[in-house]
């Protein structure tokens, strides 16, 4: 799998504005709507500036004597072509603010629909903070400069052909001072573009490490609380937001500084317009009314110019933040199932993994031989030293991972040949690091299983031994837990999504530490009651504390990716192995 770009300048920037215009494209009618009416919005803006040259050449006509009823005349027209012009630029950016929030929300729904998509992989390699940033602040960046760039750049081109126009239409030999000033803005534009583009990307990158870093530290708090380590951390964050901080200067130091330079070019240009003026109207050439006209199309012609400069930085940050989310958008997502892949169903429950070789880099094989047979309907625990290879046997068997040789059977097939969700959905799982989510309790336990009636939920809860629990609170099983259940312990947590396991209607079980956080006795009784609901299904368990799978049908033993021991509990610690050893260490 590729990974993410982080390159200190974008790479493809057209191919990320085709990318995001297809987005665009999906309201081309509002788009077009928008266009129409920041057309005549414009060409309204337009008669202004000629209706104010008739009416001063009305007033300056009149030789003591003006005629108001004209002046009026032209005045009114003009404060109502003006009036106008505002109010459907108001009905315009109500139209892109609809558009833009709408295409934010196409942009992250897929953004979410892909990271559901992607290996397990992508994420143990991946800041969860990154993630979170190009789906928020970069698909901010990239909404708001749509909201207020496109239909602004397109219609800029009326006002400035019409402005132009316009101008020569009143005076030729003015309208080329205007025009010897147009060089300079675009070779200063064509050259601020390079300066700006690779500080925007940075400015970006800088703050999805912030938020990968942030977000690292919030859910390690009571860790670095335990160890006093905020000073350090502290620091740490220090240098991550004064990096994140520097880029943002950095970006928007050049960024602010083109609509300055750009506005004083056009000042230098009016400068000159006003001194030829000057001396036209000296001549006889052209008329008070034309020149006033003229400057103020003047205005008009670089006022968008001035604008799609000020622009430019935002455009730049907008294509550097689509570039990092169709980065995203183009990882590899996990393989698609074989064509002739089939569900798993009727599952009697044999596991078998067969000369199984697996490392998660090339360099580091975790499992290197591995075989092992679980027959349908019975217990198996899986022991072992920290790096073992337990959990790797897990990440197997639900194919979070492929092996790189050998294969997995389930009921005598291959797991390939069966589609990834129905093999999954064949086991309920819980794992060591407990998930809930906001909610009820009764939504959490019944997760996995839908339209549940309560009748289940009570019995899972019940077996779970949690139901006493429950009902202590003030809703019984209709209270609203925190998000990531802040608001109750961790240990109730785990028995939870214990009980959540027994609730689903699975043929395997996979218990990879699952009752770590609970106590020796509560752990006996959850494994005692799971033994009878899980009758007749297979059961895998992955447990440090060794007396609690006493019980268990057999024990394979794991170390340094081998299966070394296998058999009962009464039979290994006769055998006084390698299982021998780990015992006797736990109960010394």
């Amino acid at each position: 799998m590729p990974p993410i770009v982080h390159g200190s300048k974008p790479k493809n920037a057209r191919g990320a504005l085709r990318r995001l215009l297809s987005y665009v494209a999906r309201y081309r009618f509002p788009l077009l709507a928008a266009v129409a009416m920041s057309f005549i919005s414009n060409i309204l803006a337009l008669l202004g500036p000629s209706l104010a040259g008739s009416a001063i050449n009305e007033a300056a006509a009149g030789a003591g004597r003006v005629n108001f009823d004209r002046v009026w005349y032209f005045a009114s027209r003009m404060l109502l072509c003006y009036v106008s012009s505002s109010l459907i630029t108001i009905a315009i950016n109500v139209i892109m603010m609809h558009v833009s929030k709408r295409i934010a929300q196409n942009l992250r729904g897929d953004i979410f629909e892909k990271l559901l998509r992607m290996p397990v992989g992508f994420f143990d390699r991946h800041a969860a903070g990154d993630l979170i940033s190009r789906a928020s602040y970069d698909v901010d960046v990239i909404s708001t400069s749509l909201g207020t760039d496109i239909v602004q750049i397109l219609t800029s081109a009326v006002t400035i052909v019409g402005s132009l126009v316009m101008m020569i239409t009143i005076s030729p030999p003015l309208s080329l001072v205007v025009l010897v000033t147009i060089p300079v803005s675009v070779s200063y534009a064509v050259w601020m573009r390079k300066k700006t583009r690779p500080r925007f990307a940075r400015r970006s990158r800088s703050y999805g490490a912030m938020n990968g870093f942030v977000e690292e530290m919030f859910s390690g708090q009571k860790t670095i609380q335990a160890y006093a380590y905020e000073p350090h951390a502290n620091g740490r964050f220090e240098q991550v937001n004064g990096e994140a901080a520097d880029a943002y200067f950095d970006a928007d130091y050049y960024g602010c500084t083109i609509g300055p330079t750009m506005g004083a070019i056009n000042n230098v240009s009016l400068g000159l317009v006003s001194t030829l003026g000057a001396v036209l109207y000296m001549l006889g050439s052209v008329t008070l009314g034309q020149i006033s006209s003229f400057v103020l199309y003047s205005r008009r012609f670089s006022g968008p110019i001035n604008e799609i400069a000020n622009m430019i930085s935002d455009i730049f940050s907008a294509l550097s933040a689509a570039e990092r989310v169709f980065d995203l958008l183009d990882q590899e997502e996990e393989g698609a199932d074989a064509p002739d892949a089939r569900r798993l169903d009727q599952v009697m429950g044999d596991v078998a993994l067969d000369h199984v070789a697996f490392g998660y880099t090339p360099d580091k094989i975790v499992l290197k031989d591995l075989s092992l047979k679980a027959d349908a309907g019975r217990l198996i625990a899986i022991v072992g030293p920290t790096g073992a290879g337990k959990t790797t046997i897990i990440n197997l068997l639900m194919r979070f991972y492929d092996p790189n040789s050998g294969e997995i059977r389930v009921d005598d097939d291959n797991i390939r040949r069966f589609t990834r969700s129905s093999l999954r959905s064949a086991y309920a799982m819980v794992l060591q690091d407990t998930w809930v989510f906001r909610g009820t309790i009764y939504d959490n336990i019944a997760y996995g299983k839908e339209n549940a009636a309560m009748e289940e939920v009570v019995a899972a809860a019940k077996a779970a031994h949690i139901h006493s629990f429950i009902m202590r609170l003030p809703d019984g099983y209709q209270t609203v837990i925190s998000e990531d259940g802040g608001n109750i312990s961790k240990g109730q947590k785990q028995m939870l999504t214990i009980a959540r396991a027994m609730l689903y209607d699975a043929h395997m079980l996979i218990l990879d530490e699952a009752t770590s956080n609970v106590d020796t006795g509560t752990e006996r009784q959850i494994q005692a009651a799971m033994r009878r609901l899980m009758a007749g299904k297979t059961c895998f368990v992955i447990a440090h504390r060794l007396s609690t799978i006493q019980h268990a049908d057999c024990i394979l033993v794991v170390n340094q990716g081998d299966v070394v021991e296998q058999g009962t509990h009464e039979e290994l610690m006769q055998a006084r192995g390698f299982y021998h050893q780990l015992y006797t260490a736990q109960f010394q």
